[in-house]
């Protein structure tokens, strides 16, 4: 009995570093998803996902609690695959109908962000396309998600390069490389002009996520997508113009923190699950 004990223990823990590790090599069975919120004047939200060809006894396989505007949460490495990713008010009871549903496939080497966005009165959720094809060396791959809802519109640049031109609030433009030293993206809304701090490694993906900053203003969330050598990171890196106060947390830290937590409980079940059977399409609700 001892024996087997100790065999059950390493096994879990054997999978749940599958799921909360980088992906690396782990990606190659499996693809990414990661969750956002990207919607200003929303609430915090809980959001669940499920399976779309085993929805098992109506326990989601995934519930992330608590999540608020500028969370990015980590990459995960899921079973190809379609899911369903749900939203309800945070704290309401996972038996209600969701406020938000739609479905996301995710392909073996495939990566896809699901994103709340636009304003609370015409909330959507949005899956974006994570494209984490490495740039040149000396050099960074760079696009701009647009989530501040003080600008409508904006035209975005790194480097001399052209990221975003009258991007919309809550689109994401294509990728592009800049010079892998860049420390500023420019910003222009509205016709007025702003800088914000960056910090980028060269060989490495990134998405710029620009959000409102609650004192007023603009703020830039960088969030590493992959990096030299083909490796996955797990989830946002910091925030920029300024960050955040002192002896505040950082929301992506903290809603990151809250899925790797709930993933680890989760996984045995995740991987248990999503095996059973072929996936089978959704419609969006």
């Amino acid at each position: 009995m001892d024996r087997l004990t100790r065999v059950l223990s390493v096994a879990a823990l054997s999978v749940g570093l599958v799921l909360v590790a980088p992906a690396g090599a782990g990606a190659a069975d499996g693809g990414l998803l990661r969750l956002a919120h990207l919607s200003p004047d929303t609430p915090a939200v809980d959001v669940y996902v499920d399976s779309v060809a085993d929805p098992g006894d109506g326990t989601a396989l995934l519930t992330v609690p608590g999540v608020s505007y500028g969370t990015i949460s980590d990459y995960q490495t899921v079973p190809p695959g379609v899911y369903t990713v749900s939203m309800r008010q945070a704290g309401a009871d996972p038996s209600t109908p969701p406020a938000l549903s739609t479905t996301v496939e995710i392909g073996a080497d495939s990566a896809r962000t699901v994103a709340g966005v636009g304003r609370f009165a015409d909330l959507g959720l949005e899956v974006l396309e994570d494209d984490l094809t490495l740039p040149p060396s000396g050099q960074a791959r760079v696009r701009v998600v647009a989530a501040a809802a003080t600008a409508p519109t904006l035209d975005a640049s790194a480097g001399g390069t052209a990221l975003a031109t009258d991007l919309a609030f809550a689109e994401a433009g294509e990728y592009a490389i800049v010079p892998g030293d860049v420390t500023q993206l420019q910003l222009t809304v509205d016709g007025a002009p702003t800088e914000l701090p960056l910090d980028l490694a060269a060989g490495s993906v990134y998405s710029l996520f620009v959000l409102d900053r609650p004192e007023g203003g603009l703020t830039v969330r960088t969030v590493l997508d992959a990096a030299g050598s083909g490796v996955v990171p797990t989830g946002g890196v910091e925030t920029g113009a300024g960050g955040t106060a002192a002896g505040e947390l950082d929301a992506a830290v903290v809603g990151g923190a809250v899925g790797l937590t709930v993933l680890a409980g989760t996984g045995l079940a995740l991987v248990r699950r999503s095996r059973r059977g072929p996936a089978r399409h959704a419609a969006r609700s």
